[in-house]
């Protein structure tokens, strides 16, 4: 037989795609903590959809494809008056989710938002549940919103812990869409076999490239790049449940699968058994609108701010001690040209509350940053160098620290003290000092789509578990939307 021709001979798939089916077709449901974790990540993901409802640069995204469309049963997007078939609105809710840079965050060899996924998840539970209304069936509860988000942080985070798809130049939103599409396969009626056959069409899909993260060309796009990766989740699975046929060696195929082609050549692999160790050690994002590596430099300014703001002309320079992810992430000099590109910046993050006390949304955009030369020069300022324990930490299982330092120096000789934060207030190390500021931030979203009493009914809703859990979807959703 030539040498030069394919053996066309089909092989049973990759375990990757069985294992991570298997998770998903289980009923399993999560640790009783994971659950709590989850209906807190579920308040402060919408919250942070509904604040970014306020910037015209997000909103422009909104609404049907085609103006004017619209679709029975169709799913609502928060703080909206859209109903959108289930695609369009995963686009939607996903766009809204991330525009702040707002939600929740998982840091290991691969960095990522896990509750990007609510974008797919919750479009589809309000589309099944209404159509299930419709019919004289049951709707989905929150309970199953809840589970599903659990799966999904999972297997997006889970699969960062040792798979580095950035080292390759490609994007987390990857694992956004594989995770969306296991669980929305689910979520759908498929089978242990459909999931795996939707699984192998969101791995043929490739990774988009990180490039509009990082200098030169940081932009918008990745505000709005989870949301494209729920859309097509959303898609990849209701196409399966149709009858798609899957690829089962999409990973492992020599020369034309995802390991050889974009990935080295490398085994994509599970570090540990799938169960509910994402949801339980999410970080979340509570005080600030930073990129995660920068939250305890803008908690370290923050401090500073009293013993600098009225010496800004005596700054000799200021040194930052930082782990290696930020230096390789968010660490840049030059012109910021958009505020994508500012929210991105270590240095301009650490500058602005230095000036200020505080750092919000609208400290990025572009008539505050020009109205403020005081900025770049303390930009210009900074020294930027890693810590190897920091480093260290950052990657160490029972730590999972994300550190930063900061200490001013000055022109007569003095300088201030030396701030260090190694656990933001998301972190898990700091739930007791968290949930409130969590809570607070949620009811200040709604307060800025709803009436006080209706942002209340909500919040009180949220606090309750089984009052959540119990709740329908679309019930729930009703409360969302602007009418």
């Amino acid at each position: 037989m030539s040498s030069n021709v394919d053996i066309n001979r089909r092989p049973a798939p990759d375990g990757l795609l069985v294992q991570i089916a298997d998770y998903v077709a289980g009923t399993d449901a999560g640790s009783p903590e994971a659950r709590r974790t989850a209906r807190h990540c579920l308040m402060d993901t919408l919250g942070c959809g509904l604040q970014a409802l306020r910037f015209p640069e997000c909103t422009k995204h909104l609404g049907p494809v085609v103006p004017g469309t619209t679709v029975r049963h169709g799913a609502r997007v928060p703080g909206t008056s859209h109903e959108l078939d289930p695609v369009t609105a995963a686009f939607n809710i996903g766009c809204i989710i991330r525009w702040l840079d707002f939600n929740d965050t998982w840091l290991a060899a691969e960095w990522g938002h896990p509750s990007d996924n609510l974008g797919a998840i919750l479009a589809t539970a309000d589309y099944l549940s209404r159509v299930a209304v419709a019919e004289g069936r049951a709707p989905l509860t929150m309970a199953d919103v809840l589970t599903a988000m659990i799966k999904a942080h999972e297997i997006q985070g889970v699969l960062a812990l040792n798979n580095s798809f950035n080292r390759v130049g490609l994007d987390h939103v990857l694992l956004v869409r594989v995770a969306s599409t296991a669980v929305v396969t689910k979520m759908l009626g498929g089978s242990r076999a459909q999931i795996v056959d939707a699984l192998s069409q969101a791995w043929a899909d490739g990774g988009a490239l990180r490039t509009y993260r990082h200098a030169p060309n940081a932009g918008s796009r990745k505000s709005w790049a989870a949301g494209d990766a729920a859309a097509r989740a959303v898609r990849l699975a209701m196409i399966t449940l149709k009858g798609e046929m899957g690829l089962p060696s999409v990973l492992s195929a020599p020369q034309w699968g995802f390991q050889d082609v974009l990935f080295e050549g490398r085994p994509i692999t599970l570090s540990q058994p799938l169960g509910s160790y994402v949801m339980e050690n999410v970080l979340f994002k509570l005080s600030y609108p930073a990129e995660f590596h920068a939250q305890t430099a803008v908690e370290c300014a923050v401090q500073l701010h009293a013993q600098v703001a009225g010496r800004l002309d005596d700054i000799a320079r200021i040194e930052l001690t930082t782990h290696e992810s930020a230096i390789r992430i968010i660490s840049k000099t030059g012109p910021l040209a958009n505020p994508a590109d500012r929210d991105h910046c270590l240095q301009y993050m650490v500058a602005v509350p230095l000036l200020y006390g505080t750092l919000t949304a609208e400290h990025y955009e572009d008539a505050f940053h020009q109205g403020d030369a005081r900025i770049d020069a303390l930009r210009n300022a900074m020294q930027v160098v890693e810590d190897p324990r920091y480093s260290a930490d950052y990657l160490e299982a029972d730590k999972r620290s994300i550190a930063n330092a900061i200490q001013v120096f000055f022109t007569d000789g003095s300088h201030t003290e030396r701030v260090e934060v190694e656990y933001p207030i998301g972190h898990r190390r700091r739930r007791h000092d968290g949930i409130p500021v969590l809570e607070r931030k949620f009811l200040q979203s709604l307060l800025t789509r709803f009436p006080q009493g209706q942002s209340r009914r909500i919040v009180e809703l949220c606090q309750d578990q089984s009052r959540l859990e119990a709740t329908a979807v679309n019930d729930f959703m009703e409360l969302l939307i602007i009418n």
